[in-house]
């Protein structure tokens, strides 16, 4: 009887050991065998882009129900061989007069609009640009209405004032040049007496502004493009820079200005419906900002209803095959689609469904109506 208990015990510290030392293989494995394929590596914000589980119906548009005036364009090259491109790419968008916002100033501005009269004169529309140097001398101010008035008779039938204003420009003092410096308002009531519109970038989002942390909507455009953050200090706090445009707009209410990129109010339609009740000489335009109103399609489709006669097509960069997106937004009820540029916006998107008589003002009756010289006959009338 004492022989069988010792042999048990021999059996329990044998059975005891094979399991510890097992165990101990067991980690080792865990820590040194690589993971099989089946398992992926951690995959990052700017990577990650699941195909959608939703079946939805899609309307891929690659061209306008209507033809339409882009407000918001540039171009630096138009000559002949560059102008005969941007057409063939424009037909196929059915985008029928493009503005050039960048159109420079004297011999520069008479060359572009000299190209666009011998090539197509009605598919382009030029927009004049201020040259700011030497602000604050005696004879700037007089100099540079002169030289608007003598662009206009060379073919510009606008002004585009670039965020240069309020951000970089200066005086002869190195003193930054505000939105609604008194210095530029013979500028502005000239274009007035002109009857051409300014179209005016002021400011960035107002995110830009804010800091790059966890709760910063634009922190991987940030991350991905930090030459655009920005500081109180560097240039000037947003609001600043925004109310300096709306006194601007206020002292001039003869002249018609339109607010690029909805005048950053595009992710606050309550506030942008105020203003442009305060404003009636202001337009707004979309470029850059679709993405803001394609999230939130129920208010939207109430802000353009209520404001169908001063919204514009703008677009900004020319890229052909970003276009759909925008089609898309205003033509559609789509649901849940992508943006095209996901550090831009990462989120989805809804169409507004706009009517056709909506549609027709927002692509081109807007820009007829407040734009000189664009050719009616190239529009549904």
């Amino acid at each position: 009887m004492k022989m069988k208990l010792q042999d048990n015990h021999s059996y329990h510290q044998l059975f005891k050991n094979w399991f510890k030392t097992a165990g101990q293989l067991l980690v080792l494995l865990f820590f040194f065998i690589p993971p099989c394929k089946s398992q992926s590596s951690p995959i990052d914000f700017e990577k990650y882009d699941p195909k959608s589980g939703l079946v939805v119906p899609e309307h891929l548009l690659r061209r306008a129900k209507f033809p339409f005036v882009d407000v918001h364009n540039h171009q630096d090259d138009m000559s002949a061989s560059a102008l005969e491109n941007l057409v063939n790419e424009m037909d196929q968008l059915n985008l029928q007069v493009m503005v050039n916002l960048s159109g420079g100033t004297g011999n520069s501005l008479k060359k572009m609009t000299t190209s666009v009269k011998n090539k197509y004169p009605n598919r382009f529309i030029v927009f004049a640009n201020l040259n700011f140097n030497g602000i604050g001398s005696d004879d700037w101010t007089a100099n540079t209405v002169k030289q608007l008035e003598e662009d206009v008779r060379n073919g510009a039938n606008g002004l585009k004032i670039f965020k240069n204003l309020g951000f970089s420009v200066v005086d002869q003092y190195g003193k930054r040049v505000t939105v609604d410096d008194p210095r530029l308002d013979p500028i502005w009531d000239k274009c007035a007496e002109l009857k051409i519109p300014v179209l005016i970038h002021t400011a960035d989002p107002r995110q830009f502004w804010q800091p790059m942390d966890e709760q910063n909507e634009r922190l991987l455009e940030l991350q991905t493009h930090p030459g655009r953050k920005k500081s109180d200090n560097n240039p000037a706090p947003w609001q600043t820079l925004v109310d300096e445009q709306h006194r601007m707009f206020k002292n001039h209410p003869k002249t018609t200005f339109i607010a690029a990129h909805f005048g950053w109010y595009a992710n606050d339609l309550k506030s942008l419906d105020s203003l442009l009740t305060d404003m009636p000489n202001v337009l707004v335009e979309f470029g850059a900002v679709i993405a803001e109103i394609g999230r939130q399609p129920r208010a939207a489709s109430v802000f353009f209803t209520k404001y169908q006669n001063r919204i514009l097509f703008g677009k900004d960069s020319w890229v052909p095959a970003e276009y759909a997106t925008y089609f898309r937004v205003l033509e559609t009820t789509d649901e849940y689609f992508p943006y095209h540029k996901k550090y831009h916006a990462f989120w989805r998107m809804y169409g507004l469904g706009l009517s056709d008589e909506i549609l027709r003002k927002i692509y081109y009756k807007n820009a007829l109506r407040i734009i000189p010289n664009i050719d009616s006959r190239l529009f549904d009338q």
